[in-house]
């Protein structure tokens, strides 16, 4: 099963010495070989740093560099679940790693399980995302805050229902909501089992930490000085929209961009004008925009900009950052997908969505949670109201023509009476329903449900440490991904060349007397890709990384 280092394992399980140190050997040919060029940006990105600081593993074989290291390969290589492991050969992956083989899938289980008993993981991850913010810190000005449903199918716990937008369904879920910087780059995220809305999670849990995280923020008499500078903006979708929480913030000096949830009537034609807007990618595109002044809600006044389409139809949007200009607004509201995309990318090619493990935790008593009988109730109004309104479609389809026959007359009489008295029994039985609900606490204590409705929340501690590792691996990949399209004429296939790279075989040729590591990667398919992957090795060569746990300098070439 490829253990050929038997003194050090037996050392290890008898002695409790260890952990064994990363030993490499001349191999040719070794599956997924090519997953060792993410090695400089996956420490570039902080893998390995502060893990002395928050984890620290029992004297084994196995360390913690090579654990963290092995969990980040397993990322890039698309090895989306710790099971995978059983299904590949350890005595090969053990070559990336300079072991005699990896653990055993039961084996790395324990180990998370070791490094996340506690809270670290959270903390970790916290000190990385202050981190990412300080290498990017104009990035870092301009947020994007949104919801990520993640549906639970397990039968551990009666989760709360969700609306799941990609399925059209309400499904037992839990909400992540995640913050992002314009290019879509993830620095941090929220978990929550009973969602309280997108407004009260900014405004209790992540405003008070971007407070304390965000870098370069003006000090207080730059404030002074300038009454129109944020400290810096978030956007949000529609379910974000409130005057007043726009008018609270604004009193913190945060500036809020969102759609218009209610934009009245269209502007004239005439006050758009065609404007060239700089995308985040690069890219120039042109778009018709105007501008107005809006006094919202009766709270606060605020920019209203809004974009004309091909079609006719205009984007409306409001903003309380009145110091940008109007082509980098509509920019930063438009790049808002960039989110979007990376839940869609980060769930096909990471499996962020899946459960780590399958433990459970209390919720605390006070939560307040929706009341059963309410929803029972509120479903009921909107079952009866939907009846209602077909109904009342039905009879108002039924008209008297001038040259009907005098004996139908009768029957339409009969009829239309017969609807409208219907109606009549409908619109009481509604109004009744509808005093039922509103006598119906909406909100009520979890301990005030009924032993059946209550639930627990699921185990996060092992997601936090897992899903911290899949950001890591995703930055690592899109600060390759920057590199590789400086020399691809089509841009869009960068992340394909990338993971065609990681699957791809290599040798791995150690020279001890210069301290060094080469990896040759084989040939491409095609000579443009070929191209391509030189300028990559030699953007990864000047980096003169070593590889983590030993004193050997990794180069990176393609076999010519």
């Amino acid at each position: 099963m490829g253990a050929t280092n038997t003194l050090g394992r037996l050392a290890s399980s008898l002695f409790h010495e260890g952990p064994a140190d990363p030993e490499f050997s001349p191999c040719l040919d070794v599956p997924n070989g090519g997953v060792l060029l993410g090695v400089p940006a996956l420490l570039s990105m902080g893998l390995l740093r502060h893990t002395g600081k928050y984890f620290q593993l029992p004297r084994g074989y196995y360390g913690l560099e090579s654990i963290f290291l092995l969990l980040a390969l397993m990322a890039l290589a698309r090895l989306k679940t710790i099971e995978s492991l059983r299904y590949c050969s350890p005595g090969e992956w053990g070559k990336l790693l300079g072991l005699d083989r990896i653990p055993e899938a039961r084996t790395l289980r324990a180990k998370i399980h070791l490094l996340t008993r506690d809270n670290r993981a959270v903390q970790w991850s916290g000190e990385l995302s202050r981190d990412w913010m300080g290498m990017f810190p104009k990035s870092s000005g301009v947020l994007y805050i949104d919801g990520h449903v993640r549906v639970y199918n397990g039968n551990q716990t009666e989760l709360p229902r969700h609306h799941v937008a990609r399925q059209r369904l309400c499904l037992r879920a839990t909400t992540d909501y995640w913050v992002n910087a314009m290019d879509g780059q993830p620095f941090f995220m929220v978990n929550k089992a009973v969602d309280p809305g997108l407004l009260r999670v900014l405004e209790n849990e992540i405003v008070p930490r971007l407070e304390q995280e965000v870098p370069c923020q003006p000090s207080l008499f730059e404030q002074e000085e300038d009454p129109l500078i944020p400290r810096f903006t978030l956007i949000f979708d529609r379910e974000g929209y409130s005057p007043d929480f726009m008018d609270r913030m604004w009193k913190r000096r945060i500036a809020c961009q969102t759609y218009h949830k209610y934009p009245g009537d269209d502007w004239p034609e005439s006050e758009f004008q065609e404007q060239e807007v700089f995308l985040v990618s690069g890219h120039i595109v042109k778009m018709k925009l105007a501008e107005r002044g809006t006094f919202l809600g009766g709270k606060i006044w605020v920019r209203e900009i809004r974009r004309l389409t091909k079609s006719g139809h205009q984007t409306a949007i409001i903003s309380t950052d009145y110091k940008r200009d109007l082509t980098t607004a509509a920019a930063a509201m438009f790049a808002r997908w960039s989110q979007e995309n990376f839940f869609k990318y980060m769930r096909e090619n990471y499996n962020i969505d899946r459960l780590i493990d399958y433990s459970t935790e209390d919720i605390p008593d006070t939560t307040r949670v929706v009341c059963p009988l309410y929803r029972e109730a509120d479903r009921d109004v909107k079952k009866l109201a939907a009846r209602l309104g077909r109904k009342r479609c039905e009879c108002n389809g039924i008209v008297l023509c001038d040259d009907i026959e005098p004996d139908k007359v009768i029957a339409y009489e009969e009829r239309k009476q017969d609807l409208l008295e219907e109606i009549k029994t409908m619109e009481k039985a509604l109004e009744d329903l509808k005093a039922c609900r509103r006598d119906t606490p909406k909100h009520v204590m979890l301990s005030d449900l009924p032993p059946e409705d209550q639930f627990k929340k699921l185990g996060m501690k092992s997601k936090y440490f897992i899903d911290t590792i899949k950001l890591i691996a995703y930055r690592a990949e899109t600060a390759m991904t920057n590199i590789v399209r400086r020399s691809m004429r089509h841009q869009d296939e960068a992340r394909n060349l990338l993971r065609s790279l990681y699957a791809t075989e290599a040798d791995i040729l150690p020279d001890h007397e210069n301290n060094k590591l080469t990896v040759r990667l084989h040939q491409p398919a095609n000579r443009c890709s070929a191209v391509t992957i030189k300028k990559l090795c030699w953007e990864l060569n000047a980096t003169n990384t070593k590889f983590p746990g030993t004193d050997l300098q990794l180069l990176y070439e393609l076999v010519s």
